[in-house]
């Protein structure tokens, strides 16, 4: 016995996930722009931190076994 999918085809094309786009309201898009956008920022300024900055230990030191 197996379940019934909810549509005729489970397996979704891209074509097809991008037509599901367009149910999005366009007053959420500049949103999600801002939000991905800030997103991106935030994950660049943590990965400049951790490649610039000499003071923060990335690993631990002086270790007793």
């Amino acid at each position: 016995m197996m379940a019934v999918p909810k549509e005729e085809q489970s397996a979704h094309t891209i074509s097809q996930r991008l037509r599901t786009l367009k149910r999005i309201p366009p007053e959420l898009i500049p949103l999600g722009i801002v939000v991905g956008i800030a997103v991106g920022f935030a994950g660049y300024s943590m990965a400049r931190k951790l490649v610039v900055d000499k003071q923060i230990r990335l690993s631990r030191q002086n270790r007793k076994d």
